[in-house]
Formats: structure tokens, C-alpha cells, sequence
């Protein structure tokens, strides 16, 4: 139990930590975009999923609570890491490292901040309805939570659009630096590969952000309505 202590709270354990956290994020943010790409076969197609969703608690509950551990658990680590490093070292390195290191990987910390502010406004705004009570008395015609209506209602205001494509637009690049970084720990950004990972991650974070700006985008180009 100590030695496996000291590998969780090691650099290399609290990456690990990081990996095995955002791995399991990037995995529901995915099926997360999917899900939101069924607005665009219309309301009975998105609010049947949301449908089954809500009504199988014993699916949708343990998701959430495994989700909001490794959201707690990859800000721990990631903050633990930066400070980490910035203790470490020198002003020597600092600018060694800085000519090296990509814009992403220089600013996760504050994208990372950036995004848990998104994430909670997105719960507040669709999930509870706290930010609009109105939104959670939808009904659809079958009686469902109107989903599709309050998508249409909540990107209406083209301020929270706009902070919701900067927010996936973070949540993508961030996300492609995580995909790089989970590689190099696992030691499978081999020289000869790591520009294929590159690339990967970079058309991956492409993908994510143009998958989940496509909604709002659309509400506001009326594409959707």
C-alpha cells in the first residue's frame, strides 16, 4: 500500500493519474458530441436520447459520479504537476523550456481553468436549468423533456454561443496536448511516430471543436430552428 502511495504521488504516478483521467473524459466527451450531433436529424431524434438517458439512473448516475471523480481528480494532478515544475526549475531552464514548448502545452493550466468555468455553465445552463428554471418545464408532444427546444432557447442569446464555441475550442486543443502528453508517459511518442501522433491529436481537437460548434453555430445561423 506505501510503495503504490508513493507511485500515485511520484511525477510519473500523477501523470499516469492524468492520463488515465483524461482518457476517460476524452471517451465521454466523444460520445458526448455524438450526442449532440442528433439535433441535426431533428426534435424526436435528440429528445429520445435524452429520453434514455434520463430515465436509466442506473446507467446515468454511476457515469456521473465516475466523471466527476476524475474531473477532481485530473485538477488535483494538474495543478499539483504545474506547481510542481515551477518549483523545480531554474530561470535557465524556464527559457530553455519556453523556446521548446508549444503555446497549448504552455497554457493548460489557464485553459484548463477556463474550461471547468465552461463546464459549469454548461451544467447550470442545459443539465439543471439553473441559469433558465423555464428550460426544465419543456415538454415535447410525447411529454418528453424537450431538449431540442432548449438548445434552440439557450444558444438564442449569441453571448453564450460564443462562450460555448471558445469553450470547446479550448476543450479540443487541450485535449489534443493530452493525447501528446499520454503518449510520451506511456513511452509511445517514439521518434519515428511522434509526428503521426501530432497530427493525430491535432485533427482529433479539430474534429471535437467543429463537431460541438456546429450546434450553437447552426441555432444562430438558423440552420436549426
Amino acid at each position: 500500500m506505501n510503495s503504490f502511495w508513493k507511485l500515485v504521488t511520484s511525477s510519473v504516478g500523477k501523470k499516469l493519474v492524468m492520463g488515465i483521467t483524461g482518457t476517460v473524459l476524452f471517451a465521454f466527451v466523444v460520445v458526448h458530441m455524438i450526442g449532440n450531433l442528433q439535433v441535426f436529424l431533428g426534435r424526436d431524434a435528440i429528445n429520445h436520447y435524452a429520453e434514455f438517458l434520463q430515465t436509466n439512473a442506473e446507467l446515468l448516475w454511476p457515469t456521473r459520479i465516475i466523471l466527476a471523480v476524475c474531473v477532481v481528480l485530473h485538477i488535483f494532478t494538474g495543478a499539483s504537476l504545474t506547481l510542481e515544475n515551477r518549483s523545480k526549475r531554474g530561470v535557465a531552464y524556464d527559457v530553455k523550456k519556453i523556446v521548446g514548448a508549444s503555446l497549448v502545452s504552455r497554457t493548460m493550466f489557464i485553459s484548463g481553468s477556463i474550461i471547468l468555468c465552461f463546464i459549469v455553465y454548461h451544467i447550470l445552463h442545459f443539465t439543471t436549468g439553473t441559469t433558465n428554471p423555464e428550460f426544465m418545464a419543456l415538454k415535447d408532444a410525447h411529454g418528453r423533456h424537450d431538449v431540442y427546444r432548449i438548445i434552440l432557447a439557450g444558444f438564442a442569446n449569441p453571448w453564450a454561443a460564443g462562450f460555448y464555441v471558445l469553450g470547446v475550442g479550448l476543450l479540443g486543443f487541450h485535449l489534443s496536448h493530452g493525447v501528446r502528453a499520454l503518449c510520451e508517459t506511456l513511452g509511445l511518442r517514439l521518434e519515428n511516430y511522434a509526428a503521426c501522433i501530432d497530427r493525430t491529436a491535432i485533427v482529433v481537437a479539430w474534429i471535437l471543436f467543429l463537431g460541438f460548434a456546429s450546434v450553437p453555430v447552426a441555432v444562430v445561423l438558423q440552420v436549426v430552428r
